[in-house]
């Protein structure tokens, strides 16, 4: 079975809900990560350990992209929101000053 079939589930969309147990890999345990040897009469490392990591790799960084993608819509939705407040604020100073 496969890390990203024990690790993650995904539920739609782009959401993934990991298990309590599941944590997410940081840079170092990248660049550390060693795999074992292959058996005898064979050369390379354990296919079974590299696809295993990989598959973890790829959950976390869709996890990372999604994180992303979601960050970019709030700036979006904060920047149009910013500019309607100061849209509005503008027309309320304007009025004021017409009337003094």
């Amino acid at each position: 079975m496969s890390a990203h079939k024990q690790g993650a589930t995904s539920v739609g969309g782009d959401a993934t809900y990991r298990s309590g147990a599941y944590t997410s890999l940081l840079p170092w345990q990248v660049r550390e990560r060693r795999f074992a040897p292959t058996g005898l009469g064979r050369r390379g490392l354990n296919p079974d350990d590299v696809y295993a990591f990989l598959d973890r790799v790829a959950v976390d960084m869709a996890a990372v992209y999604a994180a992303l993608a979601e960050s970019r819509l709030e700036t979006v939705r904060i920047k149009s929101a910013l500019r309607r407040w100061q849209t509005d604020h503008a027309g309320r100073c304007a009025g004021r000053e017409n009337t003094r």
